[in-house]
């Protein structure tokens, strides 16, 4: 497998584990935000799952196997399973802390995409990191 296909099963792994994260930040947050984030928090895993999708087909299309089960996933994250949250600047601080490293990573892809001439791959990080510096930037806004 390429060393792309590689990244991209990390982000992939990243993506899974974020998910989850945010299912049960959705099913679990309590609080006067409770409304607001319980929203929030699904549009992001709504979000999210599809990312999981395009993320493993873009493996398939350069060639590559998708990982797909969850002990795959564990051992090759590197974002933290987190578990009980229920405040809610708990829940955005984890959610503002994966996105900066999935940002971090998908610039990484992105920059290895472009010097081996993948533009699919390139878009695809691309759109994901416009999206996502601007969620970014609202959830940090929200901790203010």
């Amino acid at each position: 497998m390429s060393h792309l296909a590689e990244k991209l099963n990390t982000l992939l792994s990243d993506y899974q584990i974020f998910y989850q994260n945010l299912r049960g930040f959705h099913w679990n947050i309590q609080g006067r935000n409770f409304f607001e984030l319980h929203a929030k928090f699904e549009e992001l895993y709504t979000d999210a799952a599809v990312k999981v999708d395009e993320v493993a087909e873009r493996i398939l299309t350069i060639g590559g196997t998708p990982l797909h089960s969850f002990q795959d996933y564990l051992d090759q994250t590197q974002v933290d399973v987190v578990k009980n949250v229920h405040n809610g600047e708990s829940a955005v601080k984890s959610i503002s802390a994966t996105l900066s490293h999935l940002i971090n990573l998908e610039k990484e892809i992105k920059e290895e995409a472009s010097s081996a001439g993948d533009d699919g791959t390139e878009d695809l990080m691309s759109d994901f990191i416009d999206e996502q510096e601007k969620t970014l930037w609202m959830y940090n806004a929200w901790l203010k």
